[in-house]
């Protein structure tokens, strides 16, 4: 009896991470379809890198001029938003004709993740029994994540063994978005005291006192992390096709997918470990992935890069959650999508900038050369990272 009654009461936490997974899904897509693109619109890599970077720059645009909009609005009117700006971008997909519709379609793309990090994280951890509690955290880590993974898992999978590869993935996008649309509109509102839109303000990145010495740590782990995933959904399809000759679709969905599913496993570990041991310990995992990365770009073995994919997700999840369950506890409740959306502001600045850079680079060098130098770069970083962490630990441990 109190099973039932345990599991109805978090029902209303996994239905709003099921419509977070939705929308997320969405933003990755595209990603083991690019070379499918490339070939028909002609463009380079460096292209492919700015097109998948156009995505983040979105989500930071929104971050920053209406991160704290749920805080005002309410969270379901800006989860509604979110997936409206979802189906549109799907919608930029189906008539793409040019690269100007790619762009356009991932801007769009951009600001529904912008629209859903803060805003469906904390509206996951407030329908659930426990709020703040570290389970709750888990569901909306686990969503985003599991979310990514399953985007370019599905649109593989389509691709390689369905007709229409460039268009059935987002037909079946749209249908998912109608449905989460559906399941939103049956959940409760958490925000008591709702503002009007025109209340709403532009922010700078900003943190309340009491935030700020449990924020440094969680962003330096949380942007090395996304760094790392930057690079495997904008560039890993294209190095298993041009430098190992693996052109399923399906397999290249499926590399980038256990990269965001390793994540999750990463997250669930941090209960064990705790907050203050996952962080630093995230990063060397961090580390332990770029090592491996950089051996598979050396050799060029398949093998070294799953093993890439699932070392480096386990240490961004353990670092993520543990760099998002420290915040969310440190930061007051009428600021926590501010704070929230703050974090994700440097993740998502990590996940653009370092892959734009390899896409520079990889005209003169190569992609396997340009790989090598973020690596480098990465991991000295995440060394940074991990020593600053020992020596100044997260003070909150759930």
């Amino acid at each position: 009896m109190n099973g039932d009654r345990d599991r109805r009461g978090w029902l209303p936490s996994c239905l709003a991470g099921a419509v977070f997974a939705v929308c997320m899904a969405g933003t990755t897509l595209p990603t083991p379809l690019y070379g499918l693109y490339q070939d028909a619109f002609g463009f380079s890599e460096l292209m492919v890198t700015v097109v998948y970077a156009v995505y983040a720059f979105g989500v930071i645009g929104v971050l920053l001029l209406a991160g704290n909009a749920s805080d005002t609005v309410g969270r379901r009117p800006v989860l509604l938003w979110g997936l409206g700006c979802a189906a549109l971008s799907a919608v930029c997909f189906l008539c793409a004709t040019s690269l100007g519709w790619l762009y356009v379609g991932r801007l769009l793309s951009g600001l529904s993740a912008g629209l859903f990090t803060g805003a469906a994280t904390a509206y996951a951890m407030e329908l659930a029994p426990g709020k703040g509690s570290p389970r709750a955290s888990l569901v909306a880590t686990a969503a985003n994540m599991g979310g990514l993974g399953c985007g370019p898992l599905l649109a593989g999978i389509l691709a390689q063994y369905a007709p229409w590869p460039l268009y059935l993935p987002f037909a079946v996008h749209l249908a998912l978005l109608a449905g989460s649309a559906v399941v939103l509109l049956g959940l409760r509102e958490t925000v008591r005291e709702r503002r009007p839109l025109k209340t709403v303000r532009p922010q700078r990145p900003a943190l309340p006192p009491e935030v700020r010495a449990v924020f440094r740590p969680a962003a330096l782990a949380s942007f090395v992390g996304f760094a790392l995933f930057g690079v495997f959904t904008s560039v890993s399809p294209t190095f298993l096709a041009e430098s190992l000759d693996v052109g399923n679709h399906a397999v290249s969905g499926l590399v980038v997918a256990l990269a965001f599913f390793a994540s999750i496993a990463g997250q669930s570990a941090v209960g064990r470990f705790g907050v203050r041991r996952s962080l630093p310990l995230g990063c060397v995992c961090l580390l332990a992935g770029l090592a491996l990365l950089a051996g598979a770009l050396w050799w060029e073995l398949l093998w070294l890069v799953v093993l890439s994919a699932v070392v480096g997700g386990t240490g961004q999840g353990l670092a993520f959650r543990g760099a998002l369950s420290a915040v969310a506890a440190a930061s007051p409740a009428d600021r926590r999508a501010a704070v929230i959306s703050t974090l994700f502001v440097v993740a998502y600045v990590g996940i653009s900038l370092p892959v734009i850079g390899v896409g520079v680079l990889s005209g003169p060098m190569g992609l396997e050369g340009a790989g090598l130098v973020f690596i480098a770069c990465m991991a000295a970083l995440v060394t940074s990272a991990a020593v600053y962490l020992l020596r100044r630990p997260a003070s909150t441990d759930t």
